[in-house]
């Protein structure tokens, strides 16, 4: 089970890194064509703020070119970096902040020291500046889509930095469009430009630097990696969860306290968590579960009942309540009592299984059926779960209970667990 979900892992990865690698190549394309437009619309005219926002898409090309060359190193494996080279990808973005910064402060000291001068404006040139806005924006926000489904913080980074571009673009247009009136702000244009593109700038280093210094994952993901954890049947606790981000990777350490003594069940149970982790949490690389056995202080029971009055059914399916006993080891008394409704009795089907699985959300440590399970769907649920599966001869819980009791103080129920 766990190498074919290694196996399948990897083919994933594949498609991945192809699929972000095609939408990088594209960003390039689209960035050219955007450099070329703009800068010849602003030949044209002899603005200002529109050759800022040429310049801002140059450096989208370098941005591109650097995204594809941080991709492919990311997908590289060395024995000298055991944790993989995931995080080139967040230097790369760090870079790219960088070189956005440069970017806003040249455009910022241009727009400063330009004077006041008469632009060549018509109305096609106008229009030409408004569509131009469209194009980093359907460009950004697929980006940004693709950068979220597959975890790249180097498409996130330049999806964000396009989109930034439209506001770019958009200001752009309403300074040539006041120039046009006859007010000049094609300067202040610039400079409102130049605001934009260090904002953005901001925003992928923060990101970018929460990984390379092992921030945690954020909270949603978190706790659905906890649940993963403490819902397999032979968890007691979770002692320390920690995970963080590598690129656009999740890598999973936890140390988990189990009821089992036995290294193999433990070791079948950290399997199953692992598992289930990589089935529910996109882009984990590598999970690894460290678990300690708990020392007994009580043993918790299942008994199917047929009423609520604490008669023990023989069909474990079609039982409507089942009742939660707990005992205490030092006392080898009763401590607690609980009567659970089953949720399946109504269902045409896989009643058996069904049930199993509710109970397991309680963690017994015992089920005591007045039937035996052999060949059941529900005992291969509890046995893969290392749970004791019992037949009593008792009709009655109460009976019941006071024989468990006399085991108890026999010592004879520890030695089965």
């Amino acid at each position: 089970m766990q190498s074919d979900t290694v196996s399948s892992k990897i083919q994933d990865r594949k498609k991945e890194d192809s699929v972000i690698r095609k939408v990088a190549v594209y960003s390039l394309f689209v960035n050219t064509f955007l450099v070329i437009a703009k800068l010849y619309l602003a030949g044209v005219s002899g603005s200002l703020s529109l050759e800022a926002d040429a310049i801002n898409s140059f450096i989208d090309i370098f941005v591109s070119f650097a995204l594809l060359i941080g991709i492919w190193l990311s997908s590289l494996k060395s024995r000298n970096f055991p944790y993989g080279l995931y995080k080139i990808e967040n230097i790369v973005s760090i870079l790219i902040a960088f070189l956005v910064f440069l970017t806003a402060w040249e455009v910022f000291i241009q727009a400063v020291s330009e004077k006041a001068t008469d632009l060549t404006l018509n109305g096609w040139v106008l229009s030409a500046v408004l569509l131009l806005a469209f194009v980093p924006y359907l460009l950004g926000t697929y980006e940004v889509r693709m950068g979220n489904k597959y975890k790249s913080p180097g498409l996130i980074a330049d999806g964000r930095q396009h989109r930034v571009d439209v506001l770019s673009t958009l200001v752009v247009f309403f300074a040539l469009f006041a120039q046009y009136l006859g007010f000049f702000l094609d300067s202040i244009g610039a400079i409102i430009v130049a605001g934009f593109i260090a904002y953005s700038g901001w925003d992928i280093l923060k990101d970018s630097m929460k990984t390379l210094l092992d921030a945690s994952i954020d909270y949603k993901t978190r706790d659905l990696i906890k649940s993963a954890i403490i819902s397999d049947p032979m968890v007691i606790c979770i002692k320390e969860l920690n995970a963080r981000n590598s690129g656009r990777y999740i890598f999973v350490e936890a140390t988990v306290k189990m009821k089992k003594n036995e290294l193999f069940r433990a070791h079948l149970a950290s399997e199953r968590i692992e598992s289930k982790i990589y089935e529910l949490v996109p882009n984990v690389e590598r999970v690894i579960i460290h678990y300690e056995p708990t020392e007994k202080k009580g043993i918790r029971y299942a008994v199917p009942l047929k009423d609520s009055e604490g008669n023990i059914s023989l069909h474990f399916g079609e039982s409507p309540y089942f009742a939660l006993l707990d005992f205490s080891l030092k006392d080898a008394k009763l401590v607690q009592k609980q009567i659970l409704q089953n949720p399946s009795i109504g269902m045409e089907k896989q009643k058996g299984i069904r049930s199993a699985e509710f109970l397991l959300e309680y963690k017994p440590d015992a089920v005591i059926s007045g039937k035996k399970l052999t060949g059941k769907s529900a005992e291969y649920v509890f046995e893969s779960a290392g749970i004791l599966v019992k037949v009593t001869d008792e009709e009655d819980i109460r009976e019941l209970i006071k024989k468990i009791e006399t085991d108890l103080k026999n010592n004879s129920v520890i030695n089965e667990l």
